[in-house]
């Protein structure tokens, strides 16, 4: 739920910016990096769209291993982004990523076969 929660909360405001803070306090080039995925047009709603997505079905417990594989790469984008540009805030996506990776470790039989030759 906890989950769910953050992907949502935090999809949803890549659409309506109404988290405070957002923008405010980053390094140049955590900003420039934000701007320019605002700018595309796409991508930031792109994202976002895929976090609430990925939320809707961790909320309703439905195809929990496809929305892991769906929100794995936003997740390691975001920590990635947050340890080289913004580390202040990495709370939120430090916990959405040990939430997934404790979701990978007990839905790892179904992941097993796409690494068996």
């Amino acid at each position: 739920m906890l989950l769910a929660a953050i992907l949502i909360v935090f999809g949803v405001n890549k659409f309506f910016d109404f988290l405070p803070g957002s923008e405010e306090g980053l390094s140049q080039e955590a900003a420039d990096f934000m701007t320019t995925l605002m700018e595309t047009g796409y991508s930031f709603k792109f994202i976002g769209v895929i976090e609430i997505f990925s939320g809707v079905l961790f909320l309703f417990n439905k195809w929990i291993p496809f929305a892991l594989l769906v929100i794995a790469p936003i997740s390691i984008n975001i920590i990635l982004y947050h340890l080289a540009l913004d580390i202040k805030g990495i709370l939120p996506g430090a916990i959405m990523f040990v939430i997934i990776i404790i979701l990978f470790y007990y839905n790892w039989e179904r992941f097993k076969s796409l690494f068996e030759k």
